[in-house]
Parts: structure tokens; sequence; C-alpha cells
């Protein structure tokens, strides 16, 4: 039988949950809106919720209208059904901002939520005005992939893991151990059907818009840990390389849950990014 963790964990993740409360939108998206001004939108990663961002929320509200949503299956947004792709997760984020009338808007996703966020910048245009691509995918070499496929496969059979994603995304950092411990409550509360459905669009997503960002026109931060095993610098280097108004930005000495254990160095590239004026269309 398999321990769960600790009580104080999870409800540590509970008391961070309660702080933010949603709006649903008609298509079935709960999402969380603080602050005036030009918008900002929060995708995040699978197994997390929105109060993954909370450190955004409360520095970029002061000066933004930030939104961030839970993903499909997530928190308390409704799932995508079984089979779903990386496409089906950019379409259900198209209908988010259909159902927020959303005309334009800056868009930054972490992990899962960044695939989404290229995505979007890829599918929508001149409706993406910033594309922040935090800890994001792209071309797994053929181990990595294998590796991600299986644990894609192994959900519905053996549940959500928690050890093997705290261990890949926080290593043995022990200065992060708030992170971590909010971290390990929200794997503990997430639903385990709306889990496997991102994690498998996930695990098959990096190659879906990987050849678009040559077309991606607005600017594009890619943004990840210099100890991240999954989402590389590397990767964020050839992606940045291959957008026109791309760049890449790496934090020293930090791993995948970047936008939490290095928050005021994270907050300070989006401030740089979100400063960026855009050239005339």
């Amino acid at each position: 039988m398999q321990e769960a963790a600790p009580l104080s964990d999870v409800n540590v993740a509970k008391a961070q949950a309660a702080s933010f409360p949603r709006k649903m939108t008609k298509g079935g998206a709960a999402y969380f809106e603080a602050g005036q001004g030009e918008d900002l939108l929060l995708i995040h990663g699978v197994g997390m919720r929105l109060e993954a961002w909370q450190p955004q929320i409360e520095t970029f509200s002061r000066t933004h209208r930030v939104i961030a949503v839970d993903m499909p299956g997530h928190g308390s947004s409704e799932r995508l059904p079984a089979g779903s792709t990386l496409v089906d997760f950019v379409g259900w984020f198209g209908r988010f901002l259909d159902d927020l009338a959303i005309v334009r808007a800056n868009v930054a996703g972490h992990s899962m939520g960044a695939l989404i966020s290229g995505g979007a910048a890829a599918t929508f245009g001149d409706r993406i005005k910033r594309v922040g691509y935090l800890n994001g995918v792209y071309r797994r070499d053929p181990t990595a992939k294998a590796a991600v496929l299986a644990r894609a496969a192994a959900i519905r059979t053996d549940g959500v893991d928690k050890e093997g994603p705290l261990l890949r995304w926080f290593g043995g950092d022990v200065t992060s151990q708030q992170a971590r411990e909010l971290t390990r409550g929200w794997l503990e509360m997430v639903d385990l059907e709306g889990y496997a459905v991102a994690y498998t669009a996930f695990a098959g997503g990096d190659e879906t818009y990987a050849d678009r960002w040559p077309s991606v026109r607005c600017p594009a931060l890619f943004l990840t840990g210099s100890d991240d095993p999954n989402s590389t610098p590397l990767m964020a280097e050839q992606m940045a390389a291959i957008t026109p108004h791309g760049y890449a930005r790496v934090v020293e000495g930090h791993r995948h849950m970047v936008n939490l254990t290095a928050p005021e160095t994270v907050n300070a590239l989006l401030a740089e990014w979100l400063s960026i004026e855009e050239e005339p269309q």
C-alpha cells in the first residue's frame, strides 16, 4: 500500500488553493482574475493548478490584468476527453479567450502550459501579443521521448507518481522545501483522469508546433533553469534561434519550477518581456 503524503503538506496546498477563488466560463474553465491593465494570461503545467503562479499573480496584478487559468482536468476546470492531443488543448485555450471576450493578450505558460502558449502563438496570430515559454520542451531526444511516453502510459494503472516529478523538478535542493511541499500537495489533489489526459498530450506534444516558430512574429521569451534535465537550456536556445523575435533566458542554479524557486528572478525576466515594444505590423 502506497504511503500518503504527510497531511500537513496537503493542508498547505489546500490553504494555498483557498486563497484564489475561481470564476467559471460557460465552457467549464476555472480561472482567477486580479488587477487592471494589459491582459496577462498564465497557464500552469501538468499536475499543477493556477496557484502555482502565486508569485507572478501577486507581482503583475499591480500593473496588469492577470488571468490565471486551471488547465483542463486540473483545479476546478472540466476535463477534455480521453485521447485529446495538444491541438485540442490549444483549441480549448482559444475558446477560453472567446468566453472572456479577450481580443489580444500576453500569454505565458509553464511546462505543458508552455506548449499550449506556443501553440496559441502559432495558431492565433495577432491575438497573442507576446508569448512566454517557461520550462517548455522542444524535440525531445529518443531516450527522453521514450521515458515520457512510458510515464504517460502508466498513469491509469499506477496512479499519479509524485516522487518522480519532485525529483526531476527539484533534485536535491533543500533550499526549496516550501515550494516542494506545495507542489507535492497539488500532485496529491490532482484528478487522475484529467492528469492522464493532459500528460498524454504533453508526452506527444513536443513536436506538434516545433516547425511553427519561424512564423511566430510576436516577442517570444524562452526561459528555463540551468539544471532542468528535461526542458533544457539547449531547447530554449534552439527555439529562440529560429523565432524572429525570440530570445532565451536561463536561470542559473534552478530546475523545472523556477517560477516558484526563483520568483524574483523570473518576475524580473517577465517584466523585461512585457516591456518589449512590438514591431509595426
